[in-house]
């Protein structure tokens, strides 16, 4: 990671590319005015992904009964045209 120092001039002139910079290479880039330093510009920090898995473990329970229905007929109603009594 490189870290240098440019003036405010320079910065407000080439900010697009400067943050390019920054967000492909992670240097860090302190912007001065008149020599004091002004403010500092780095990469921002990525947040760890959590893992989907394991998220609904002992919050959520299944009963087995409704794995096992028998959800046969819920099809037949679905399969009758729009209109058509049965």
């Amino acid at each position: 990671m490189k870290h240098r120092a440019i003036n405010v001039t320079e910065f407000k002139a080439k900010c697009l590319a400067l943050l390019d910079e920054v967000g492909k290479r992670g240097d860090t880039i302190t912007i001065t005015k008149r020599g004091q330093p002004l403010a500092t510009v780095g990469p921002a920090r990525q947040r760890a992904r959590k893992s989907p898995e394991g998220t609904w473990a002992g919050r959520v329970v299944v009963k087995q009964d409704a794995l096992d229905a028998d959800t046969s007929g819920l099809w037949e109603v679905a399969r009758q045209r729009p209109g058509a009594r049965g």
